[in-house]
This record gives C-alpha cells, sequence and structure tokens, in this order.
C-alpha cells in the first residue's frame, strides 16, 4: 500500500471509530458549524490547529498560509475575517505562529526568492519597524524567536484594523483577539497576552472605521 493509498485506509479506520463511540456523530457534524474561534495560523505542517488546542471537528473555523500573515489585500484572508465575524459569530480570533517557522526565516534571508518576494516582504517590513529591538539581541536564534513573536502581533493589530472585527466588537463585545506562539520543542501554546483592548483604542484614532468612541 502506497502512502496515497493508505490515507483512505486511515480514513475508513478513523470514520469508523467515530461512530463506535457516537452512532449520530457524522450527522451532528453534517448540519451546520458554530465554532467559538477562528484561528489563523502557518501553513507547516507540524501545526495542526484542531490538534494543538485539543477541540474536534466543528470548534474551530480555520485559515493557513506562509508565516500566518494577515495582509489587508489578501481576500482570502479578508474573506475568511469576514465570513468568521459576520455569519459564524466567532467569539476569539487567534494568531498563532510558531517559533523554527520557515516563512520568517526565508524573510531574513539577503536573497531573491521569486514569487515569495511580495508575501515576506509583509515580514520584512516587520523587521524594519521593529529594528531596534531585533538588533539589540545579539543571539540568532532569540533574535528569530522574538520575530516570530512580533510578527503575530502585528498580525493581530491587522485584524484589529478591519470594520468587521471593530463593527462587531462595537455592538456585541466580541470577538477578540489573540497571539499565540506554537512551540514545536514542547508541544505547548504561549499566550502573548495581547491587550485587545489597549490595543484597540491605540489605533482607532487612524484605523477607527466605525466612528464611535471605545471608551
Amino acid at each position: 500500500m502506497t502512502p496515497y493509498e493508505k490515507i483512505f485506509e486511515n480514513n475508513r479506520r478513523w470514520a469508523e471509530e467515530q461512530l463506535r463511540t457516537d452512532p449520530e456523530y457524522f450527522a451532528k457534524l453534517s448540519v451546520e458549524q458554530r465554532p467559538d474561534f477562528l484561528y489563523i495560523g502557518c501553513s507547516d505542517s507540524r501545526v495542526p490547529a484542531n490538534q494543538i488546542m485539543g477541540l474536534p471537528p466543528g470548534d474551530v473555523f480555520v485559515h493557513r498560509n506562509i508565516a500566518n500573515l494577515v495582509n489587508n489585500v489578501d481576500l482570502n484572508v479578508m474573506s475568511v475575517i469576514s465570513y468568521g465575524v459576520q455569519t459564524l459569530d466567532v467569539k476569539h480570533i487567534i494568531v498563532c505562529g510558531h517559533y523554527g517557522c520557515g516563512g520568517v526565516k526565508a524573510a531574513m534571508q539577503p536573497r531573491d526568492l521569486g514569487i515569495l518576494n511580495p508575501w515576506l516582504r509583509n515580514i520584512r517590513d516587520v523587521y524594519r519597524l521593529h529594528k531596534a529591538e531585533l538588533d539589540a539581541i545579539k543571539d540568532e536564534a532569540q533574535r528569530y524567536d522574538r520575530l516570530v513573536e512580533i510578527n503575530v502581533t502585528e498580525q493581530c493589530i491587522n485584524i484589529i484594523k478591519t470594520a468587521a472585527v471593530q463593527k462587531s466588537f462595537l455592538i456585541r463585545g466580541f470577538p477578540t483577539v489573540h497571539a499565540w506562539v506554537f512551540d514545536m520543542r514542547n508541544g505547548l501554546i504561549k499566550d502573548l497576552k495581547l491587550d485587545f483592548r489597549a490595543t484597540l483604542r491605540n489605533i482607532q484614532q487612524v484605523y477607527d472605521l466605525t466612528g464611535s468612541s471605545w471608551d
């Protein structure tokens, strides 16, 4: 059996196991999704959203791309955020990066990476904004780890700039935005403790799309 063929065997075994545990599992799963969480993560195959969160299918709405970027001209991620907030009523939006991210490392190499250049430029821009802090870190591994963290925080700020999130929070009190980093060295999620309300207040003078006071 080839690795490709084995996938279907694994799938059959998984489906059978779910039905043994709950005969109505797929009947309930197929009705609708109503997740509390929107997870925006890296495409890295070693960071599966549901598994690291310990949540079953149906509980997490997921979007993934290289280096977990939230670019305002990327219609894919903007559509996911809009649908998650306006249709699914997600209560939490999580940006989850991970230490050892290949996209972050690639962005710091002085090389022409072809089609990846415009995408990775977003990370290079993050470095430029925080250059003084990052350049002060002499250990290269620690500098990369810190850039991973800063990149996650900057992507959270990009989410908070969106009209969908601002309007929903003003009217309904959700969603809130969270910054996480997954550490593959120990399997644990690090909460960067983003102060959502303070961040929203700090950016509202320039990025307020509601015309209302947040105080």
